[in-house]
């Protein structure tokens, strides 16, 4: 089965407000098997634009990463992020190479 991913690129404007997402986001995680493969952390933008923030969450398919954005746990944690951080996400579907 193809895993599924989170691409983010986070801009936060409170980071006491996020770290409250932050704690929130983790029931939602947990849930639907995301795991961070990317939080944060030091980037070089060699390329074109980036915020200051990346985050790759990786979930078992990508029917598990949208049904993680869509739950009732995810949707309170996104009210927390949205007034605090301005951001870019995208939900993609990995890649298998053929064998």
């Amino acid at each position: 089965m193809t895993k599924g991913y989170w691409i983010a690129h986070m801009t936060i404007d409170n980071a006491d407000a996020y770290e409250a997402y932050r704690q929130a986001n983790a029931v939602a995680f947990e849930k639907h098997e995301g795991r961070f493969l990317v939080r944060g952390g030091p980037q070089q933008v060699t390329e074109g634009e980036a915020r200051s923030r990346s985050v790759v969450v990786e979930f078992p398919s990508y029917q598990a990463a949208q049904d993680c954005y869509h739950s009732a746990e995810y949707q309170a944690a996104l009210a927390l992020r949205l007034p605090v951080c301005t951001g870019d996400l995208a939900i993609v579907e990995g890649y298998d190479e053929p064998r």
